[in-house]
């Protein structure tokens, strides 16, 4: 018997393999899924097609390319890790995956890691796009913002996947699924995300500059349009991404 269980240990996959693994199962989940490839890939380049071809964005930018690319950025940080996390969580939890992978030696931390790492891997993959496709359509970010844009991608990408799993881990997944592909519509139209907080009117702009979407998107504009490092933005995304992350942790249920 022990030199059964001694092989059996000795087989065993060493737990950050096992992570690895799972990441690469939940991304092929996320990108063989038509609904979340569309609000991952497709709606993004609309929207950047959209915006340069209009005078939605007109005087954010000298051009409307400049200001179009950041915001559909940071438009993919809550396609993929708000929204499409959220509905394949909740849907996950209903089918009773999330319980099943939670007894397994993966673990409920493996399991909460290897969503980080889908989430990243295709996130990585949209911002690759988008930017090749906002490059060819003579995007001129500013080199000294790009670190500081990567730094708020990824924290934008923490915060919106804490809220994701908060609602997905609370709600019915049919209430999940109507929440997030509701939330998306409203941030990409008026929750700063596309447009700059300070063109909304006066009376949604308090409200807004609350938001960690409008965070999100004002900060990729001010380092890829100014090259700057937006301060009060980073404050806020780290604020809600604690908050959602605790009470993630505390509120989720896993069936």
């Amino acid at each position: 018997m022990s030199s059964t269980l001694s092989t059996a240990r000795n087989n065993a996959v060493p737990p950050l393999k096992r992570i690895v693994l799972h990441g690469k199962y939940e991304t092929i989940q996320m990108l063989s899924n038509g609904e979340q490839l569309v609000l991952a890939i497709v709606m993004p380049v609309i929207a950047l097609f959209a915006l340069t071809f209009t005078d939605l964005l007109d005087g954010v930018a000298e051009q409307r390319i400049d200001a179009a690319a950041p915001g559909v950025l940071a438009l993919c940080v809550i396609s993929t890790a708000f929204t499409g996390q959220g509905i394949g969580t909740g849907f996950d939890r209903r089918y009773g995956v999330l319980r099943m992978f939670s007894t397994t030696p993966l673990g409920k931390a493996g399991l909460i890691f290897g969503k980080v790492i889908a989430v990243l891997t295709v996130l990585a993959i949209q911002v690759v796009l988008i930017t090749c496709c906002a490059l060819l359509m003579g995007w001129e970010p500013r080199l000294v913002g790009i670190l500081p844009s990567l730094l708020f991608l990824l924290i934008g990408a923490g915060c919106f996947t804490a809220l994701g799993l908060l609602i997905a881990g609370t709600v019915r997944p049919e209430a999940t699924l109507a929440i997030t592909n509701l939330a998306w519509i409203l941030l990409a139209g008026v929750g700063g995300v596309l447009f700059p907080a300070s063109l909304s009117p006066d009376w949604l702009q308090l409200l807004l500059y609350a938001m960690p979407s409008a965070g999100l998107g004002d900060a990729l504009r001010a380092a890829l349009i100014d090259g700057s490092f937006h301060f009060p933005a980073a404050i806020q995304l780290l604020v809600w991404t604690g908050v959602a992350s605790f009470a993630a942790v505390k509120l989720f249920k896993w069936n």
